[in-house]
């Protein structure tokens, strides 16, 4: 069932370690085929090593196992959280890389200092706020995805636009189009973290980049004037 997503989503999954976003087994990436409403995603503590496409678990939308005799990843509910809600991403991504976690425990956004970030995120990445004890001992992971909606919500946020969050003393997670854009949105959430750590390093009193240039970077990427690259 799902070869080919079961593929996508397995090469997803190995470039977590690849790219030295995960240690162990923390982590995951999930992928959906959205005709069939069906989710493939990454078995609970399984190391990578021993990860192949046959061990992917394949759920549905309200988390049943469909396929599979591994227990899929403990962070499910928070990826289908995110798929019901939007319908527009295709892969979702969860890591604990060092400095966007570190952003994620010190409960603060990552402000827009530069192109780099501008060029992948309209704006900070947002940190959702703390869950209560009550959301954490109700239904943790479920909760996890209703905070993340919520603060995409009351900002106002377009997840397209700034395809990753922060969750306060977690990590991040990433999504895009598919499985692979959802990594490649992680890969580069942690590099502009490490950048924006360095900034106040080296001038504690740095402000955001001015909104001309953070326009000029985003729009030449994205929406329907983008200019930036070759014509598909």
């Amino acid at each position: 069932m799902l070869e080919e997503l079961r593929e996508e989503v397995y090469r997803a999954n190995m470039e977590l370690p690849a790219r030295r976003l995960v240690t162990y087994t923390w982590g995951n990436v999930s992928g959906i085929d959205r005709e069939q409403g069906l989710v493939v995603i990454k078995p609970s503590g399984l190391e990578y090593e021993a990860l192949t496409p046959e061990k992917l678990v394949v759920v549905d939308l309200e988390g049943n196992v469909i396929e599979g005799e591994l227990r899929p990843s403990s962070d499910t509910a928070t990826h289908l959280q995110l798929y019901r809600a939007w319908s527009g991403i295709g892969g979702v991504v969860h890591t604990h890389s060092p400095m966007a976690a570190s952003w994620a425990q010190a409960r603060r956004d990552i402000p827009l200092y530069g192109t780099t970030h501008a060029d992948y995120f309209y704006g900070p990445v947002p940190c959702a706020r703390d869950l209560t004890p009550q959301e954490i001992e109700a239904a943790y992971e479920k909760e996890t995805g209703k905070v993340i909606l919520e603060t995409f919500t009351e900002r106002g946020l377009d997840p397209v636009f700034t395809p990753a969050v922060l969750c306060a003393s977690h990590g991040p997670f990433a999504w895009g189009r598919d499985a692979m854009q959802a990594v490649y949105h992680a890969v580069v959430l942690e590099e502009v973290a490490q950048m924006a750590y360095r900034t106040e390093q080296i001038n504690p009193q740095a402000q955001p980049a001015q909104t001309a240039i953070q326009d000029k970077h985003f729009y030449r990427k994205h929406g329907a004037h983008a200019y930036y690259g070759q014509r598909e």
